[in-house]
C-alpha cells in the first residue's frame, strides 16, 4: 500500500452535511412527504440514469451542454437533470396502469454540469409535485398546487414567503389586444428581465423588437401593476370584452385566487404578479414564482405552472397537468445561511442504553423490548469509563439514559435518567417507554 495519503474532499458544486444538519435536512423531506400525502399525492422514485434519447427528447439548447452523459457498452446514458422529463416518460409508459388525475410527488437528486456558485449546486435535491389529467384537467388543480406548497413551506417553519401568480392566457390575450401577438416570445423574454435590468432597458428592448414606444410602455405598465388584489382585478376589468383569450385568463386567475383563499392560504402568502412570464414554450395557464420575502434577491424558491402537453415527445395522448418545484438543496442552503435552523438538531436516539454488568445479552434483550415499545434506542457496547459514556449521551443530545446493573436485572427493570432534569427512577419497560414518549 502506498504511503502517500489522498487529501479528502468533495467536488465543487456538491454538498454533504454533518450529522446534526443532515437530521434537519432529513426532517425537511419527511415534513414535505407528510404534507403532500395529506393531499393524496403518491410518492414516486424514477431512476437517476435514463437513456439519453429519453432525457434529451427536446434536443439541443443549454440543457445538452449541462448534462452528465456517458456511454456504457452500446447504451448512451444521461443522468437526469430534472424530475419532469422522467415523469413524462413514466406517465406515457405506464398510462394504462394509472388512474387520472394522477397526483405524484418526488424528492430526488438531479445533476447539472453548470458553473457552481454560492447557493447553486451541480448535484441537488429537487422536490416536485404534479397533477396530471387525461385529456382535461380542472382549473381548481391550479389552485391546489400552490396551496399545497404554501402549507409545505409553512410546515417547514418558513412563514416569510409570497407565491406570485400570473396566467399565460392573460398575457397572450393582452398581446392580442395590442396587436403584437406575433411578438409575444420577444415581449415575454424582455418582460422576464424587468427585475434584473429595469423598466427603461426593457422598453428599449421591446422597441428594438418593433413595438411602438407607447404600446411598449402600456404593456409594461399593465404587467408591472403592483397594487392590491382588489385594485389589480379592477384594472384587469378595464380590458374586458377586448379579447376572449384575455377574458378567459382573467377568469381562470381569479378562480385560482378565490380557491386558494377557500383552501386556507393566508392573504400575505400569495398575490397577483402579472410580470411573471416563465416557461415561454411550456406553460399554458397559471404560472407561479415564490419569493422569500426577507431577501427577494435570491430569486424564486418554488416555481411552476400549468402545461397542456406533458408527454408530447413520447405519446399522442393529450396529458395536461400542473406542477410546482422546490430546489430543496438550495432552499436548505439559503435557510442555513440565514440561521433559520437551531444549532441543536436533536439526537437520532431517544435513549442511550448503558449496560453496567458483563451480561450483555440481558442488555440487548431490554433494548429490543424498548424498541418494540416504539422508542428509538442506541446501546453502548464500548468498554469505557462511566463518565465517558455519560459524556457521549450529552454530546449527542440524547435526552434519556437507561442503566442496567445487577439490581435492575433482579427487579426486571431499568433505571431511567432524564438528562435534562437529572431525575432518575427504576421503571419497567412499559413505564420507561411511557416516560420517554411523554
Amino acid at each position: 500500500m502506498s504511503d502517500v495519503k489522498v487529501k479528502p474532499g468533495i467536488l465543487s458544486g456538491f454538498m454533504e452535511l454533518l450529522p446534526g444538519k443532515q437530521k434537519i435536512f432529513d426532517n425537511m423531506q419527511a415534513t414535505l412527504r407528510e404534507v403532500f400525502s395529506s393531499y393524496g399525492f403518491y410518492g414516486l422514485d424514477t431512476p437517476v440514469l435514463e437513456r439519453t434519447e429519453i432525457l434529451l427528447a427536446k434536443g439541443g439548447g443549454e440543457t445538452e451542454k449541462q448534462v452528465y452523459r456517458f456511454d456504457r457498452g452500446d447504451t448512451d446514458i444521461t443522468m437526469r437533470y430534472d424530475l419532469t422529463v422522467p415523469l413524462a416518460r413514466y406517465v406515457a409508459e405506464h398510462y394504462s396502469d394509472l388512474s387520472f388525475p394522477f397526483k405524484r410527488y418526488q424528492i430526488g437528486k438531479v445533476y447539472r454540469g453548470e458553473r457552481s456558485q454560492k447557493g447553486r449546486f451541480r448535484e441537488f435535491y429537487q422536490c416536485d409535485i404534479d397533477i396530471i389529467g387525461d385529456g382535461k384537467l380542472s382549473v381548481l388543480n391550479e389552485a391546489e398546487c400552490p396551496a399545497v406548497m404554501a402549507e409545505a413551506l409553512t410546515a417547514l417553519g418558513i412563514p416569510d414567503f409570497k407565491i406570485r401568480i400570473n396566467n399565460r392566457k392573460l398575457l397572450n390575450g393582452l398581446f392580442e389586444i395590442y396587436g403584437v401577438q406575433d411578438k409575444k416570445t420577444e415581449i415575454l423574454r424582455a418582460v422576464d428581465k424587468i427585475e434584473k435590468i429595469g423598466r427603461e432597458k426593457v422598453i428599449e428592448e421591446l422597441k428594438e423588437n418593433g413595438l411602438a414606444e407607447e404600446n411598449a410602455a402600456d404593456i409594461l405598465d399593465t404587467v408591472t401593476f403592483g397594487k392590491s388584489s382588489a385594485e389589480t382585478e379592477e384594472m384587469l376589468s378595464s380590458f374586458a370584452g377586448k379579447s376572449a383569450l384575455f377574458d378567459e385568463g382573467v377568469s381562470d386567475l381569479k378562480r385560482v385566487m378565490d380557491a386558494m383563499r377557500s383552501l386556507g392560504v393566508k392573504e400575505e402568502n400569495f398575490g397577483y404578479d402579472l410580470s411573471i412570464a416563465r416557461g415561454l414554450d411550456y406553460y399554458t395557464g397559471s404560472v407561479y414564482e415564490t419569493q422569500f420575502t426577507p431577501d427577494p434577491s435570491i430569486g424564486s424558491i418554488c416555481s411552476g405552472g400549468r402545461y397542456d402537453d406533458l408527454a408530447g415527445y413520447f405519446t399522442d395522448r393529450p396529458l395536461p397537468g400542473v406542477g410546482m418545484s422546490i430546489g430543496l438543496t438550495r432552499l436548505f442552503y439559503i435557510l442555513n445561511e440565514k440561521e433559520y435552523f437551531k444549532d441543536e438538531a436533536g439526537s437520532a436516539a431517544e435513549v442511550l442504553f448503558i449496560p453496567m454488568t458483563d451480561d450483555m445479552d440481558k442488555a440487548l434483550s431490554f433494548s429490543a423490548q424498548l424498541r418494540s415499545a416504539g422508542v428509538r434506542v442506541q446501546t453502548y457496547y464500548e468498554d469505557k469509563k462511566f463518565k465517558k459514556k455519560m459524556d457521549y449521551a450529552n454530546k449527542l443530545g440524547i435526552p434519556f439514559v437507561a442503566l442496567l446493573g445487577e439490581d435492575e436485572i433482579k427487579e426486571g427493570k431499568i433505571s431511567l435518567k432524564d438528562m435534562r432534569s437529572g431525575e432518575q427512577a427504576m421503571l419497567d419497560i412499559k413505564e420507561a417507554a411511557a416516560r420517554i414518549k411523554a
